[in-house]
């Protein structure tokens, strides 16, 4: 069984995931520590709880959810996987972080593995199948536990709201497509852990989001 730590970071108040379950071993998703004090906070967690990190993700590569992805490297010995079609936004972001203020930026490895559809992870005794639901982002993946009942979303859906679709790459039909055809099939009773904010289901978007 799955459990989810969340771990809210930086100026974006975003949510940096650790999914880890009965063998201790541990996945990042989305790691968005910028200061020391937000590293230490997730070295921490890992520690005290006895926990091996063994694949680090990234649901899309805006700045503010690679702000760790150096840091995990270097700590963790973890290259960051995700869609081979955000490359172009995390090349971006040593371009624009320091005229957002974020000028200690410590530019990101490069992924050895890119994820697709097809694939599925597997970490301990868990799995999580894959979901392309662009639109936020122009290759968005969400991470999805059927056994667990949990959606790990990213940028695409949060508690009454969507993502934003004003950021280069950014497609707002698209998005509304993508939750609707990919995202709001899944079981009603599916937690949703957004990229920012709290947690929602799939039920309650489906009834409740202003966007539907």
């Amino acid at each position: 069984m799955i459990t989810v730590k969340t771990l809210t970071f930086n100026a974006y108040s975003e949510n940096t995931y650790i999914l880890f379950d009965e063998t201790k071993e541990c996945i990042i998703i989305d790691p968005g520590m910028y200061e020391g004090y937000e590293q230490n906070e997730l070295v921490s967690f890992i520690r005290e709880n006895d926990l091996k990190p063994v694949l680090l993700l990234n649901t899309h590569c805006h700045l503010d959810h690679v702000f760790g992805n150096k840091f995990v490297f270097d700590t963790y010995s973890l290259k960051p996987q995700f869609h081979e079609g955000e490359l172009v936004v995390l090349n971006a972001v040593p371009g624009y972080a320091p005229s957002m203020g974020f000028t200690q930026y410590q530019i990101s490895p490069l992924p050895d593995t890119y994820l697709t559809e097809a694939d599925t992870i597997t970490f301990g005794n868990s799995s999580l199948s894959i979901i392309f639901a662009p639109g936020h982002s122009p290759a968005h993946l969400c991470f999805y536990s059927k056994a667990d009942h949990i959606l790990m979303g990213g940028d695409v859906l949060f508690q009454g709201s969507i993502g934003r679709t004003d950021l280069p790459g950014g497609n707002h039909q698209q998005l509304i497509q993508n939750i609707s055809q990919r995202l709001f099939v899944l079981p009603d009773e599916t937690t949703v852990y957004p990229g920012h904010g709290p947690t929602t289901t799939i039920g309650y978007e489906k009834q409740n989001n202003p966007f539907f």
